[in-house]
């Protein structure tokens, strides 16, 4: 029988928090729900009672996961003055959720990115696919201002943006879409976005790279430019290539730069889609114990086609809402997540931990009242595992394909 032994000396990150995607298909289909269901659900995501999810994240503009394709300034021609610049398609139904949650979750931290500019600003004058041409930038440094302020004014603060979900790929022109070379995303920040959000008097927080742990070199390379590192607060990660442990190697080159994963989703196709939770749970624990301050899924809410969407991939929603009976399938992602946002607070610190224990992943953390939480995830047949803390041993038997929570003070 292996051993996981708690050192609560060895002190981590502090937890940001959990949460999901508010995507335009998101908020659409919660839209469309019945007032009472859609309370439920939403109280179900971020109420005391249901998951405590205190994290979203938001699309200034379209993603893959929308209705139709659209911007914020859509222009037939060049508009650098942005005359055109508008906030009434999310007035719609994307606002109205997201205050709705915020009424049950007051401090909801939301952070937004950007899937691409306005065609207008790119090579090849379209969203799907292309690049950013440099002769925009000071126009898009304000265009995510008046973004900011938009959006603040209808009472839904910003927490953090990126510059541009995925900045390196163009997806084929599949999806709304743009590459940002390690050069441009760098002159953007340093010497446009940064100092418009610090004459406008806007504490935003600005993330590097949402992207895949594969690029942590970029970022290596990035925060070694003093220029650039002041405007820069954290790193957002996806976990779609490489290894979480890239986020521990730019950490510890850059400790004062937070990490934090903001993108992963399930497949609605897949067979295991709703009975998955050990995996996701095992992978959150590679997140945490890697130095991320949150775990964030995609879509929260799609159909039982992964619909609506505008882009060529599989996804499916954190739950899937049955667009016929109204009914909700609840994935095996939403069961890993709802462990984690309930067993670790917010203001949480990750604990070291030593292991002897095979095949059982597992993350440690102290609250911010003093107690301790352990998750243990079993991917493999029932086991029984002994945990050591101070000097007490407590033996724990974990039933197959399982993720057990253990609490105490």
């Amino acid at each position: 029988m292996g051993y996981i032994e708690l050192d609560e000396t060895d002190r981590r990150q502090r937890v940001q928090g959990f949460g999901a995607a508010f995507t335009d298909s998101s908020c659409y289909l919660m839209a469309q729900m019945p007032a009472e269901a859609r309370q439920q659900l939403l109280a179900e995501f971020f109420g005391a009672e249901g998951m405590r999810l205190s994290m979203g994240r938001t699309c200034i503009g379209a993603s893959d996961y929308a209705r139709s394709l659209y911007s914020l300034d859509d222009s037939p021609t060049p508009d650098p003055e942005l005359k055109n610049f508008s906030i009434a398609h999310d007035r719609a139904y994307i606002l109205p959720v997201l205050r709705q949650a915020l009424a049950i979750q007051p401090e909801l931290f939301l952070f937004s990115a950007p899937w691409s500019p306005p065609g207008w600003m790119k090579a090849g004058g379209s969203m799907l696919g292309g690049s950013m041409q440099k002769r925009y930038f000071a126009a898009y440094a304000q265009y995510f201002v008046r973004f900011l302020e938009a959006y603040r004014s209808e009472g839904v603060p910003i927490r953090a943006v990126t510059t541009q979900n995925e900045v390196d790929t163009d997806q084929e022109s599949r999806m709304p879409a743009a590459l940002w070379g390690q050069e441009y995303e760098t002159a953007f920040v340093k010497s446009f976005l940064g100092p418009a959000l610090r004459a406008h008097k806007l504490d935003t927080e600005i993330w590097l790279l949402d992207h895949n742990y594969d690029l942590w070199g970029r970022v290596m390379d990035q925060l070694s430019d003093p220029e650039l590192a002041q405007f820069v607060s954290g790193v957002a990660w996806h976990g779609y290539a490489g290894d979480p442990q890239a986020m521990t190697r730019v950490h510890n080159a850059f400790p004062s730069k937070a990490a934090y994963w903001t993108e992963g989703g399930p497949d609605y196709t897949n067979a295991d889609y709703e009975t998955d939770w050990a995996a996701w749970g095992a992978r959150f624990a590679g997140v945490l114990k890697n130095c991320s301050r949150s775990i964030v899924a995609w879509n929260l809410v799609l159909d039982e086609h992964g619909q609506p969407k505008i882009g060529p991939f599989d996804c499916g929603g954190l739950v899937t809402l049955d667009s016929h009976s109204g009914q909700i399938r609840r994935s095996g992602q939403y069961h890993a997540l709802r462990h984690y946002a309930r067993a670790i607070a917010s203001g949480a610190q990750i604990l070291g931990t030593r292991s002897t224990a095979a095949h059982v992943e597992h993350v440690a953390a102290v609250q911010p009242d003093g107690s301790f939480a352990l998750l243990l995830t079993n991917q493999g047949p029932e086991q029984a595992v002994q945990v050591r803390f101070r000097d007490r041993a407590s033996t724990v038997v974990l039933p197959a394909n399982a993720i057990v929570s253990l609490a105490w003070s």
